[in-house]
């Protein structure tokens, strides 16, 4: 399955690239040459370069750089770089290291994959009418997370569009202390297929899919080493614009670390959430047809590289695009997303067997929540039909008025376990007149080191989201142990009881639109 996925990535973007680029060629005439650059230490990176038509020594362009995702060969950017470079642009983009034809070993947006943005945009001013005064970096997934890191390192660059991408990568792929086991197996499976990876990069993988405990801290450190938001102080120091773009169903870098990192940031800054899966909010542009993500890139450099007053600084800088066909929506700020909350009481305790998948889930990774984006189809569960003794539920009143869920819901209840570790996953539901439930976020947790029988507290949040609950529905909270999505730690035979003591009763809040 992975390996037919990487290839249908691939195929399209290279047939979809080939088509956009076409016409706008024929228009403008820009220039796009494949070459190669010296990375880090001497490594050969396969990259290609659009000039805007008629560009030459004499004048000076702004510059934007463009690392690949994740697997994905460099023609990823030709479509936008073509419609970049129409507007002015010097546009390079390069594979990253360990991948496709670019040499070396894959390292996961590590110090030397920042050390090749940086020799790339030398290589730009030195070999192309480029700005030094007006450098940008961009890039989807992979791209993102590398532009943001070298957003700390590079003081040169003045604009970042990082969309799809991570800030954190424990919170990415490891929230809930739980590793999400479908994101990386998709990203390791697709890394052996389409380039090198490097002998740490195998350790970790291996030690995180294994769920060996022993070096839990060592693969917290190499995360952290590779998450912007460990190094938020350069960042906001070197002063870049910071465009951050995400689909609230990315099942891979999931919308949560995003908005913490963005509430840190004290430069310009934007925050843009759509719906869909990772990647597959900006996959149309990368194709060249209209798109909302990247048209919202273009004004972002227009405005901070070219100085064009086209407004986008003094927009509301928080944008949402709900899970519906309701208009984009603008905040001030991520706090004000959720600042009205609904809570609900979980009263009755319930007792859960663990290893039994009670038919509540989070879907499939990259599919899922894709159906969600195209067809408003989530994934279900008949809610009076899971079974009790493997899932604990309960539902709120029927509301009279629609539910606009906007942001993160937040989950407290105490759990005493049966043994020393454990896994559970918490969803959230829109329940239906008939029962059937859509789910509208969830997220896994995992406990080591518990006593077994004696109680604990726990706090969830869950993966944010805009969500409209249609009047007449009801909210249901449910809990199982076993999730596709997730690695569990739940021994054989082992039990949770969720209760709610009258000292700390349990709750779900649930962040609603302001009407």
């Amino acid at each position: 399955m992975r390996t037919s996925l990487v290839l249908a990535v691939s195929a399209a973007l290279v047939a979809g690239t080939a088509l956009g680029l076409a016409p706008t060629a024929r228009a403008a005439d820009t220039s796009v040459r494949f070459v190669d650059i010296a990375g880090d230490g001497g490594t050969v990176l396969k990259a290609n370069v659009v000039t805007p038509a008629g560009a030459d020594a004499a004048a000076r362009h702004p510059v934007i750089v463009l690392p690949t995702s994740w697997a994905v060969p460099q023609v990823e950017y030709l479509a936008q770089a073509q419609k970049l470079a129409d507007t002015g642009y010097v546009v390079v983009s390069y594979n990253s290291r360990g991948f496709w034809q670019s040499g070396g070993e894959i390292e996961t947006a590590g110090p030397k994959d920042i050390a090749d943005a940086s020799k790339v945009i030398d290589w730009a001013l030195a070999n192309t009418p480029a700005d030094p005064d007006r450098v940008g970096m961009a890039g989807v997934s992979y791209g993102a997370g590398i532009s943001l890191l070298a957003a700390a390192h590079d003081p040169r660059i003045k604009a970042v569009a990082a969309l799809s991408g991570w800030a954190d990568l424990i919170e990415s792929i490891y929230s809930g202390r739980t590793q999400h086991l479908q994101a990386a197996a998709l990203l390791g499976g697709a890394g052996y297929l389409t380039g090198r990876p490097g002998p740490e990069l195998q350790q970790i993988l291996g030690d995180f899919l294994s769920s060996n405990l022993a070096k839990e801290e060592d693969m917290i450190a190499w995360g952290r080493k590779r998450s912007a938001v460990e190094q938020i102080d350069r960042i906001n120091a070197n002063g870049a614009a910071i465009m951050l773009g995400n689909a609230w169903g990315d099942t891979i870098f999931p919308p949560n670390q995003y908005a913490s990192f963005y509430e840190k940031l004290t430069g310009p800054k934007r925050l843009e959430f759509r719906p869909g899966d990772h990647a597959t909010a900006e996959a149309t542009g990368l194709l060249g047809l209209p798109n909302d993500t990247w048209t919202s890139a273009h004004r972002w450099f227009d405005h901070y590289l070219k100085g064009v007053d086209n407004g986008v600084d003094r927009e509301q800088p928080v944008r949402l695009k709900p899970r519906s066909d309701a208009p984009y929506e603008s905040y001030p700020d991520w706090k004000s997303v959720d600042a009205h909350r609904r809570t609900i009481a979980l009263e009755d305790s319930e007792h859960v067997w663990a290893n039994v998948d009670s038919g509540a889930n989070g879907g499939i990774v990259m599919l899922s929540n894709l159906l969600d984006q195209f067809l408003q189809a989530p994934p279900t569960a008949s809610i009076p039909l899971l079974p009790r003794a493997f899932a604990g539920v309960w539902q709120s009143e029927r509301y009279d008025t629609p539910q606009r869920v906007r942001g993160t819901a937040h989950l407290h209840t105490t759990v005493t376990p049966t043994a020393e570790s454990g896994t559970f996953v918490a969803y959230l539901y829109d329940v239906g007149p008939l029962g059937v439930g859509k789910l509208i976020s969830n997220a896994p947790y995992t406990f080591h080191g518990k006593v077994p029988g004696k109680a604990f507290p726990v706090d969830l949040d869950l993966f944010s989201t805009a969500y409209d609950v249609p009047a007449g529905h009801r909210l249901a909270l449910v809990v199982d142990t076993v999730d596709p999505l997730y690695i569990e730690h739940n021994p054989t035979g082992a039990q949770l009881t969720f209760s709610s003591p009258t000292a700390d009763p349990s709750y779900v809040s649930v962040p609603l639109r302001a009407e």
